[in-house]
């Protein structure tokens, strides 16, 4: 009976863990849609400003990688 709270917990915690992919992929969203609506009002700037949006690209999907390594953790770790 214990064993079968605490496999329980570790799954609700999983899921929990996994909200936060889906907040990466609404900051991968916001950091792409923000930058295509810069890139439109100022073209002659953009590409100066890619750099940047591979960055915080990067930031947001890692970010995404962790909330996953954790679910993972909390799954099959106990």
């Amino acid at each position: 009976m214990e064993g079968d709270i605490v496999q329980m917990g570790a799954y609700i915690g999983a899921g929990l863990a996994c909200a936060g992919m889906g907040g990466a992929a609404i900051g991968v969203g916001n950091v792409a849609g923000n930058f295509l609506s810069g890139a439109l009002r100022n073209p002659s700037a953009a590409p100066g400003q890619t750099a940047f949006l591979f960055i915080g690209i990067a930031f947001a999907e890692a970010f995404g990688i962790f909330s996953f390594l954790v679910a993972l953790l909390l799954m099959f770790a106990l």
